[in-house]
């Protein structure tokens, strides 16, 4: 069946991010459950008269409860590095490797808790509760993650386009596999592809059916770059080499708006390459269509 380029293109979306993509509220929670004792404990000092001195008392008692200060300045680290006209210091805030000990180190945590804002923020009841302001700074950091959730939000939506056609991981369909395991599993000759055995190349997915191997890979591409013409020219290449292979298919899912500024390079891929899709293609049930 013919298909027109700038139809299929058009059809490309802006956005692949699902529900779990925004934050890990699971990574969240468990963050902030590992240090709930602590911070219940560090929130005796909210609204005292004399935070000084209550917060050298604590730390003396339970110094387990600095490892809770990094996250409350949004810091993954167990070392900060704060510099004034006193001079540098590298706070630890590791309490079993660098237990607090004498009147000088209480002083100098003093210090760093004061001089950060940290005791403004207890003492005159900004906040109220630090488990729950823990759990605003770990919901902001996670938001971080979310390029790299977003690097697999392509190959994890095939996935589930592959395993709803019926195919099982491990025994029909394998995940990141290499040319020589394919070579090994199958006994198929990919010399073609391989520079006769000289270069190696991962495929996303290998969907194996009773007539044929799938080799496949995906990607989405939001915005655009250089790197979206060389993708298209290495696909375009990958796709003529794997056409003179007897029972093996090369088949590409991509996506995103970012290729309109590679129309040109991706749309000489399409005028070549037979199973080349998009995620309304997987929505329309191309994969039970074309793996037989």
């Amino acid at each position: 069946m013919s298909r027109n380029f700038s139809t299929w293109l058009s059809g490309f979306r802006d956005s692949i991010a699902d529900y779990g993509y925004y934050i890990d509220f699971e990574k969240v929670h468990r963050n902030v459950d590992g240090i709930k004792i602590e911070l219940n404990i560090l929130n005796s000092l909210i609204g005292s008269n004399n935070i000084k001195g209550d917060f050298k008392e604590l730390i003396k008692k339970y110094p387990e409860t600095l490892k809770c200060i990094p996250l409350l300045l949004a810091v993954r680290s167990n070392e900060i590095y704060c510099q004034d006209e006193n001079g540098g210091y590298m706070y630890q805030f590791d309490f079993g490797r660098y237990p607090p000990n004498g009147h000088a180190c209480y002083e100098r945590y003093a210090y760093f808790m004061e001089h950060t804002g940290l005791f403004d923020l207890l003492q005159n009841h900004i906040i109220n509760n630090l488990v729950d302001y823990a759990t605003g700074i770990e919901t902001g950091l996670d938001s971080n993650g979310r390029k790299n959730r977003g690097g697999h939000l392509m190959e994890n939506l095939v996935e589930s386009f592959i395993k709803r056609a019926g195919f099982v991981k491990g025994k029909t369909y394998f995940k990141e596999m290499y040319i020589h395991q394919i070579i090994t599993k199958w006994g198929i000759d990919l010399s073609a592809i391989s520079n006769q055995g000289k270069m190696e190349k991962r495929f996303d997915f290998i969907v194996k059916t009773p007539t044929m191997i799938y080799g496949i890979e995906t990607n989405f591409y939001g915005s655009g770059g250089s790197k979206l013409n060389e993708t298209a020219r290495s696909y375009k290449t990958l796709a003529l080499e794997t056409d003179t292979i007897d029972g093996f298919t090369f088949v590409w899912f991509t996506d995103g708006k970012g290729w309109t500024t590679a129309r040109n390079n991706l749309e000489e891929t399409f005028d070549v390459m037979e199973h080349i899709y998009n995620i309304k293609d997987l929505e329309a049930g191309i994969i039970s269509e074309v793996f037989k």
